[in-house]
């Protein structure tokens, strides 16, 4: 579906449970208007519920709003994947823990050098494409999956940001530290473990796809495919934040089942 202004600038936290390790990836925007943060928070809508007149209830809400690349107004979208993750996958030096950690310790704001000439893009559109396709390469691997998104008009960005930062800060707040990951030397052999990826996603328009994540793997596929995609539109100006977590990071840590329901109940099994 959709989301808000311009976002540059990216950070990178390593977030530590008890005893699980988790890890962020953070966009922050500098946007060209000045806004002010609103403090109210607006309920969320999820994919497991039915609309039955989604579309209906407000027929004139997007009739005045100024369409862009994506659609009009802004969304901001969750997504998370269950993954099972063997000990060697953990270890890999092309795995999907070794490419999270690659960007968490790269430099992804500003843009490619020949973003001016029309051919780059935002380095955080880049990471958030790449963060994708890899989810969407280990496929065959996926157990669980959920999504969830609310739209928002185009003078209502204070409002899309408040609700961005709330639904990151509610996936940070299951951890209990936050620091940029180093590099480490190479460990011969992991534990194998289910992982959770969570991605949140603040995006200019109402075209990118955020519904039913979870509900199968076409569906999934979709979610995921949708924001790929969607996230490079106009050299990456239409993605306005993301954040991504996951979790455990250090190869010996396990997330039981005990975990994963306690901590992500929103997960519909693959």
């Amino acid at each position: 579906m959709k989301v808000m202004m311009l976002l540059v600038t990216i950070l990178f936290f390593f977030c530590i449970t008890t005893p699980l390790v988790a890890f962020t990836l953070t966009g922050n925007n500098f946007s060209l208007l000045q806004r002010q943060h609103a403090t109210t928070k607006r309920p969320t809508r999820t994919t497991t519920e039915i609309h039955l007149f989604d579309g209906f209830e407000n027929p004139l809400e997007k009739a005045f709003e100024e369409e862009g690349p994506l659609g009009k107004g802004i969304t901001v979208g969750k997504v998370q994947i269950a993954i099972n993750v063997s000990g060697e996958e953990r270890v890999a030096k092309d795995g999907i823990f070794a490419k999270l950690a690659q960007h968490a310790r790269s430099d992804t704001g500003g843009y490619d050098e020949d973003y001016e000439d029309g051919y780059g893009d935002s380095k955080l559109s880049k990471m958030c494409h790449d963060v994708c396709l890899t989810l969407l390469r280990q496929s065959d691997s996926w157990t669980a999956a959920c999504s969830e998104y609310e739209w928002f008009k185009g003078n209502d960005a204070g409002k899309a940001e408040s609700l961005y930062n709330q639904w990151a800060d509610r996936e940070a707040s299951k951890f209990e530290k936050e620091y940029i990951p180093e590099k480490t030397s190479e460990i011969s052999a992991g534990a194998p473990t289910v992982a959770i990826v969570s991605l949140v996603i603040e995006i200019q328009g109402d075209e990118t796809n955020f519904d039913r994540a979870g509900y199968s793997f076409a569906d999934t596929k979709s979610v995921l495919s949708s924001i790929a995609s969607d996230c490079r539109v106009e050299g990456g100006d239409c993605l306005n934040a993301v954040e991504v977590f996951w979790t455990p990071s250090e190869p010996t840590e396990v997330l039981t089942e005990r975990d994963t329901i306690l901590d992500f109940p929103e997960l519909i099994t693959l």
